[in-house]
C-alpha cells in the first residue's frame, strides 16, 4: 500500500484484504494469528501441524510439545469430539463458528477453550483460533454460586417471615409493632385488634398512645426512653380506654437501619379496683417478713411476720413510714441496695439488719423486686432473719475463713469492724502455725519467736482450737 496514498485511498486498499495480507512477511502473519488468539493451531489433515500459545499458563503446562504432531480430536474429551469434527468440516466458503470445547488437564480439570476454524487454502489445511474460557468459566461458576446463595438467603428470610407471622398471630396476648420515633403503630395482630375493638376500628396507622388514657401518655413515652437507653424489655402498669390496667412490656429492636418497638399488652395482671384476697392471704401469712414500697421507699404495705419482727402492733402502724427506720445499718446499705434494683430489676440474698421499734437490731437477708403500678414503680421486699443461722456474739461462725477470698467474700454480708477483727483473728492464726511448723512444735520456742509468753502462746493456742 503506497504510503503517500489519501486517506480514501488507504480506506479502500484496506478494504481488499488479499492485496493486504499479500504484503505482510509469513512470520508477521504468524504473530499476528498469535496474538489474536489464546490457543493457534494449524492442522492439515486433523492432525495438528504447529501450534502457537499466547496463554502463559498454557505454555507453561507443556501443551505445545504434548499436542503438536497428535490428531485435534485426540487431545480433547469424548463429548468435545463431535464439536472437533464439525470444525474440521470447514470449507472456503463456510462462515466461521465458533464451538465450545474441553481440553483434558493432568490436574484434573478441564480446560475449557472457544475454538473458531479457518480453511486456509484448498487443501485440508485449516487454521483453527481458540480462547481459553477459564476465567469466564471462573465468573460463571461464582456468579452460580453468588445466585444460589442469593437463593437459599431468600429462602431463610421466607421461612423467618413465615415463623414470624404464624407466631405474631397465634399469640394470645395483644402485640404491637411500633415506629419508636413516631409512635405510629405499624403491625397488630389479631389479639391487639380484637382486644382495643371497642375503641378503634384499626390500629396500624394510630398512635400507640391512642389506646390508653391521656394520663397513661408520661408513662409510655418514660417506659420507651428506659427501653431505648437500656436496650431491653422495660414494664408498666397503665390504664387503657379497653378494660382496667394492664402490664405494657416495650422492647425494642433494629430493622432496615431504625428502631421499632415490640409492645406487648400483658392482660393476665391485675385490673385497677380489684383486689385479690385470697392472693394476698398467702402472702400475708408467710413466715417471712414482706414490704411494699413506693419508688421514694415509703411504706405502702407490710405483712403480719414483719410486724412481728418490729414488734409493731398492726401492720398500719408501719405504713407511711420510711424503709430505711427499720432495715439497714446506714443510709449507705440502703442506697447499695435500691442502686441494684435499678439496675437489674431484683436484689437476691443482701445482708444486712432489721431494726424493730425499741431500735434492737438483728440480721436479716432481704431479697427485693421491682414491679410496675398505676403510679409508677414499687418495691417489694422479702425480709429474712439469719440470727439463727450465726453464733450469738461476736464470732461470725464457729471457724476462721481460712483464706484471703473466703476473707472478702464477707464483704457486704457483715459489717467491716467484724471483718477486720476476723482478718486479724485470721493473721494471728496462721502466724501462730507458721511458728509451730517451723519450730517443729516446739512451743518454747515458737513463742519467743512471736514474741509472746509461753503463757500467751497457750492462751491463743486454746482461743484457736490448735492447742492439741
Amino acid at each position: 500500500m503506497d504510503a503517500k496514498a489519501s486517506p480514501n485511498e488507504r480506506l479502500v486498499s484496506f478494504k481488499s484484504p488479499k492485496r493486504f495480507l499479500a504484503d505482510l512477511d509469513a512470520s508477521v502473519t504468524a504473530r499476528v494469528v498469535a496474538s489474536a488468539a489464546d490457543v493457534a493451531l494449524i492442522v492439515d489433515n486433523g492432525v495438528i501441524k504447529d501450534i502457537a500459545l499466547g496463554n502463559k499458563e498454557l505454555s507453561e503446562e507443556g501443551y505445545d510439545a504434548a499436542w503438536r504432531g497428535k490428531k485435534w480430536i485426540e487431545t480433547v474429551t469424548i463429548e468435545s469430539r463431535p464439536k472437533i469434527e464439525d470444525l474440521l468440516k470447514t470449507t472456503a466458503k463456510t462462515r466461521p463458528n465458533w464451538r465450545h470445547v474441553n481440553h483434558p488437564s493432568p490436574s484434573g480439570a478441564d480446560i475449557p477453550i472457544k475454538y473458531t476454524a479457518v480453511k486456509t487454502g484448498p487443501n485440508d489445511r485449516i487454521v483453527a483460533l481458540g480462547r481459553d474460557l477459564r476465567s469466564v468459566s471462573a465468573l460463571q461458576q461464582r456468579l452460580v454460586e453468588a445466585h444460589q446463595g442469593l437463593e437459599r438467603d431468600y429462602d431463610r428470610l421466607r421461612e423467618s417471615e413465615s415463623r414470624y407471622q404464624t407466631l405474631f398471630h397465634s399469640m394470645g396476648e395483644p402485640v404491637l409493632i411500633v415506629d419508636a420515633d413516631t409512635f405510629t403503630i405499624e403491625d397488630a395482630n389479631p389479639a391487639a385488634e380484637k382486644h382495643f375493638a371497642a375503641i378503634m376500628d384499626t390500629l396500624v396507622g394510630a398512635s400507640l398512645l391512642d389506646p390508653f388514657e391521656k394520663r397513661a401518655a408520661r408513662s409510655i413515652e418514660v417506659a420507651v426512653a428506659d427501653a431505648l437507653v437500656n436496650g431491653s424489655a422495660v414494664s408498666r402498669l397503665l390504664q387503657s380506654r379497653a378494660d382496667g390496667a394492664w402490664s405494657l412490656s416495650v422492647s425494642p429492636f433494629r430493622q432496615d437501619d431504625e428502631t421499632h418497638l415490640i409492645v406487648r399488652v400483658v392482660t393476665g395482671g391485675v385490673r385497677a379496683g380489684e383486689t385479690n384476697a385470697e392472693f394476698w392471704g398467702v402472702l400475708e401469712n408467710l413466715p417471712d417478713g414482706l414490704i411494699i414500697t413506693d419508688d421514694d421507699l415509703v411504706i405502702l404495705q407490710v405483712n403480719k411476720a414483719f410486724s412481728d419482727m418490729t414488734r409493731l402492733s398492726g401492720a398500719k402502724q408501719a405504713v407511711g413510714h420510711r424503709l430505711d427506720e427499720y432495715l439497714g445499718r446506714s443510709i449507705t446499705d440502703i442506697n447499695v441496695l435500691l442502686s441494684s434494683m435499678r439496675n437489674h430489676g431484683f436484689v437476691r440474698n443482701f445482708a444486712t439488719v432489721l431494726r424493730d421499734r425499741f431500735g434492737v437490731e438483728e440480721r436479716v437477708e432481704i431479697s427485693a423486686v421491682t414491679a410496675p403500678s398505676p403510679e409508677g414503680v414499687v418495691y417489694g421486699f422479702s425480709v429474712r432473719n439469719v440470727e439463727r443461722r450465726l453464733e450469738t456474739g461476736a464470732r461470725i461462725g464457729e471457724e476462721l475463713p481460712s483464706s484471703v477470698d473466703q476473707l472478702t467474700g464477707l464483704v457486704g454480708k457483715v459489717s467491716l469492724k467484724d471483718i477486720v477483727r476476723e482478718s486479724t483473728d485470721l493473721i494471728e492464726k496462721l502466724c501462730i502455725e507458721a511458728a509451730l511448723e517451723i519450730t517443729e512444735d516446739n512451743r518454747a520456742s515458737a513463742a519467743e519467736m512471736l514474741g509472746l509468753s509461753r503463757q500467751g502462746l497457750y492462751s491463743k493456742l486454746k482461743r484457736f482450737g490448735i492447742d492439741g
